[in-house]
């Protein structure tokens, strides 16, 4: 573990070096160079439908009694076809089961119908993100044409996340499709259609919970009217043992501004009385998108970074649906996963990750992630990093507010809230980070004590440093004053970290903090890291004898 320096007084300390080029050319944000070559993170694996032993080095806490969730793609390719980016993989699921120091492995592919479907015919004929399925090649040439006409199904490879509604566990993606789980075997147990409950096309993979259970997500609609951005409520508790989203409803819906292009989001943020929007520059093309398969095309050649365009953001009222007139301005930023959203004094206080560029969506190609030497490293240098910033947003602003003056009075944050017309706020940021950050590349996946937190005001949170492709280093985050705490290994590449409290936790970081560490130089070498969450000190790891590709998000089931 590494403390990190002292915070500089200097107000540049966090401007990522850039070199801008002419325009055509690529643009570099960093000069790193000597990037280790990390194919075998993205390749395929088989599963491990039965619970296989891990060896244990060091000391996994006794209290810790419950299964660590995660998921992610874990299968490349069907016969002679390969899927393109790194988001179409289908979807594996993992379980590391903890239970009296000691722990268990398991995995298994989610069982959806695009799994069986591309199984059973040797090929891909179930498009993804980034990839376009082929036609038939038995059909004969007539056929093939005019199946390029017909509309692209959405997926059900919910590779994503675990999610919890109404006690039950889901895996998630980002159409209108998950799939109910059993976290005790990961048998996939029911496809759910969220547009059979709500008027929607799909919904995020990052829904946020209420102490109560009631669960809140984003999903857009479509209609002849154009796009809208819809707010999901879903109740905390069945109706009968056999519901899923029963009880659903929109609370809320935001129209587009433009009705063909509307603003590509993965999560929102959420405090004890708003849901939060972030409509950002990443922008998908519907038009691009309905005409992919005729054109040949996949969903990510319809999604652009417009930078001429601000961010806003949207408040929702979570009791009454209530959509506030006051809309808040921000320049132009992408961000997949916000920290935590809070209110104080007549504050909302939201951190988030955030970049000043939003193509890097694209560049997660898996030719791009197997790519070595120079290639790998200009893969890297062209994507923007990733930094954790607070923006301050004021409840009360009325037409008696002046314009031209900083509305936040917070003494404790530099961000500011200056109205600039009516219902109109332009926002600056505040960087929760010092230049040390720069050294780990920036961070990403976030997480909070989440249970306890989130909502509210807090001190830390945990993240993957990002000085590769894909997470390199393990950084806790002191929001106050801005030191990091920095678990890193040569060669290893950790997963996104997940706290878990300790019994009659006392403190914010009582707990410790889980990450599945993977290296592509051994073979069968992954393992269960634990760490100290206060100290962030290694406690000990479970060693699993079989590869695990890197994954995406996770969770922790507790057991009583």
């Amino acid at each position: 573990m590494k403390t990190s320096k002292p915070p500089k007084t200097t107000t540049a300390c966090d401007k990522p070096r850039q070199k801008t080029r002419p325009k055509n050319e690529k643009q570099y944000f960093t000069d790193v160079h000597g990037l280790p070559c990390i194919e075998k993170l993205v390749c395929s694996v088989d599963e491990t439908p039965q619970p296989v032993t891990t060896k244990i080095r060091g000391t996994i806490p006794s209290w810790i009694h419950g299964s660590f969730l995660r998921n992610g793609p874990g299968k490349f390719e069907f016969g002679n076809t390969q899927f393109n980016h790194w988001f179409d993989g289908m979807a594996l699921m993992h379980q590391f089961r903890i239970e009296g120091g000691t722990v268990t492995y398991m995995s298994r592919f989610l069982n959806s119908d695009c799994y069986k479907a591309n199984a059973e015919n040797n090929r891909i004929v179930v498009s993804e993100f980034g990839t376009l399925a082929m036609p038939d090649p038995c059909k004969n040439f007539f056929q093939r044409f005019l199946s390029r006409f017909e509309m692209q199904q959405p997926t059900d490879n919910a590779s994503v996340s675990f999610v919890e509604y109404k006690g039950d566990y889901y895996v998630s993606t980002e159409t209108n499709y998950m799939h109910r789980i059993d976290p005790e075997t990961l048998e996939t147990k029911q496809k759910v259609d969220w547009s059979k409950f709500i008027a929607v096309n799909g919904a995020t993979a990052h829904p946020h919970t209420d102490p109560d259970g009631t669960t809140f997500n984003m999903g857009n609609s479509y209609t002849s009217k154009g796009a809208s951005y819809n707010i999901i409520k879903v109740p905390p508790q069945k109706m009968n043992p056999d519901d899923t989203l029963e009880g659903a409803t929109v609370i809320c819906t935001i129209p587009c501004e433009d009705k063909t292009k509307p603003s590509y989001y993965h999560s929102f943020a959420m405090s004890e009385n708003y849901v939060v929007f972030i409509e950002q520059p990443i922008k998908l093309d519907l038009l691009k998108i309905v005409t992919g398969k005729l054109r040949g095309k996949g969903i990510s050649d319809g999604v652009y970074w417009d930078p001429k365009l601000q961010t806003v953001f949207h408040l929702i009222n979570k009791h009454t649906g209530r959509l506030s007139p006051i809309k808040y301005y921000a320049n132009p930023l992408s961000t997949f996963h916000q920290i935590n959203c809070y209110e104080e004094n007549g504050f909302i206080i939201m951190d988030m990750c955030c970049s000043d560029d939003g193509k890097a969506i694209k560049s997660f190609l898996l030719q791009n992630l197997r790519k070595s030497g120079d290639a790998l490293d200009e893969v890297y240098n062209t994507m923007c990093r990733i930094f954790p910033r607070r923006f301050v947003l004021p409840l009360v602003v009325g037409k008696d507010t002046p314009c031209g003056q900083n509305l936040n009075t917070r003494p404790d944050s530099p961000a500011t809230a200056t109205k600039t017309g009516k219902n109109k706020v332009y926002c600056t940021h505040e960087d929760l980070h010092c230049d040390d950050l720069h050294e780990y590349g920036g961070l990403e996946f976030p997480q909070i004590n989440y249970k306890t937190y989130n909502t509210h005001p807090y001190r830390f949170f945990y993240a993957c440093g990002f000085r590769h492709l894909v997470g390199d280093s393990l950084i806790k985050m002191d929001v106050q004053d801005k030191r990091m705490k920095i678990w890193q290994q040569p060669g290893y590449y950790p997963s996104e970290p997940v706290f878990v409290p300790s019994p009659n936790a006392v403190e914010e970081d009582d707990g410790v903090v889980l990450s599945v560490v993977i290296t592509p130089h051994k073979d069968k070498s992954t393992f269960l890291l634990v760490l100290d969450a206060k100290d962030f000190e290694e406690l000990g790891r479970a060693e699993v004898p079989v590869n695990i590709p890197y994954g995406f998000h996770g969770a922790f089931q507790a057991e009583i």
